[in-house]
């Protein structure tokens, strides 16, 4: 079953995306890097410059040089799984995304495998991984 646990908890995890989706389009370093754990992971293989990141400092530095390649971006994330086991949860999200780069419209779309807990009451990405899955322009 792609949706499992409390209600509460699935809606407040689809919330996170859509915070971290909006800090995105509004390139908002500060409420982007509110979406993640303190020691959180963030890997990204189809990027070798980038890498895997440990810990929310890096993470966000490294969102920070990688925002300055996608200039204008539009960014929006849909959940495919939510299973929540207490206070942690695996999640899936399918991302689109919309940019202009070296003067052509570009559309990307991905996925993302996430480990999400619950800290003082409040979800919090773990560790993310992102792949495309088609890119066009």
């Amino acid at each position: 079953m792609p949706f499992t646990g409390p209600v509460e908890d699935r809606l407040a995890i689809r919330e996170l995306i859509d915070a971290y989706a909006d800090a995105v389009v509004r390139n908002d370093a500060d409420a982007w890097g509110a979406t993640w754990a303190e020691d959180a992971s963030w890997a990204l293989p189809d990027y070798p410059e980038w890498g895997e990141k440990q810990g929310r400092d890096a993470i966000v530095a490294t969102w920070k040089d990688a925002m300055s390649h996608y200039p204008g971006i539009v960014f929006v994330a849909n959940p495919g799984s939510i299973e929540v086991d207490g206070d942690t949860a695996r999640v899936r999200s399918y991302t689109s995304e919309v940019y202009d780069q070296g003067g052509a419209t570009k559309r990307d779309r991905g996925v993302y495998e996430d480990v999400c807990i619950k800290i003082d009451g409040r979800w919090l990405f773990k560790s993310r991984s992102f792949r495309n899955i088609h890119r066009q322009g």
